[in-house]
């Protein structure tokens, strides 16, 4: 029986370990916090008329925090080439190369931190229901921060102000948060572990009567 138990305590420790990672930034945002994150995000090198009109939105969502993990739909439209502006880094490729290399850059920073996509797509044809002629969309993606306090935090961090601006210049983003609605799995996962878990409780009575 020592195995089972040196495993069952590992297997707890790793499970309470993630569930601390999964679960950190809880709790509403206090307003000197606010006031600290936003003054850093005012400051980063982005186009300053943009930088502007998000600290005015920001503000208000962030005060209405309710401590609950949140969703953000990311909208991606690429430029048809890089739109350089005041600060902005030096690159030579096209607005899908600078958006990657933003992408990988941040990667282990939004994974420390508990904060990846839950889905990513990518438009298999212009608007079918067209609202706006205009806009295509180049990727869709929703990605899951444990708060918004997490949220503050990341884009408040130094590395993201080393690497926004690659993403700036090659796309025009709509960034809408959204609480955590129901998220219905791929079917087929659902019922073949229904059947697996109905397998195997009939094995165990079995075993347990005909032991």
């Amino acid at each position: 029986m020592w195995f089972e138990l040196i495993l069952a305590a590992g297997l707890v420790i790793l499970y309470v370990a993630f569930w601390v990672w999964y679960s950190q930034g809880a709790g509403k945002l206090t307003q000197a916090e606010i006031d600290h994150y936003l003054a850093i995000i005012e400051k980063l090198p982005l186009p300053e008329k943009g930088v502007q009109v998000f600290i005015a939105r920001l503000r208000p969502w962030a005060e209405a925090d309710d401590g609950k993990p949140v969703y953000m739909f990311n909208l991606i439209h690429f430029f048809p080439r890089l739109q350089m502006f005041p600060g902005a880094p030096e690159f030579k490729g096209t607005p899908e190369q600078a958006n990657a290399h933003y992408e990988k850059s941040l990667l282990w920073l939004w994974l420390s931190h508990a904060s990846y996509p839950t889905f990513i797509g990518t438009p298999q044809a212009t608007n079918l229901i067209n609202m706006q002629p205009e806009r295509t969309w180049g990727n869709m993606t929703v990605v899951r921060y444990p708060s918004r306090r997490t949220f503050l935090k990341l884009i408040s961090h130094p590395t993201y102000a080393r690497v926004a601006g690659y993403k700036f210049i090659a796309v025009e983003l709509d960034l809408v948060p959204v609480s955590r609605g129901t998220i219905v799995p791929d079917l087929r996962w659902l019922v073949g572990g229904g059947f697996a878990i109905v397998f195997l409780l009939v094995v165990w009575l079995r075993a347990a009567l005909l032991g």
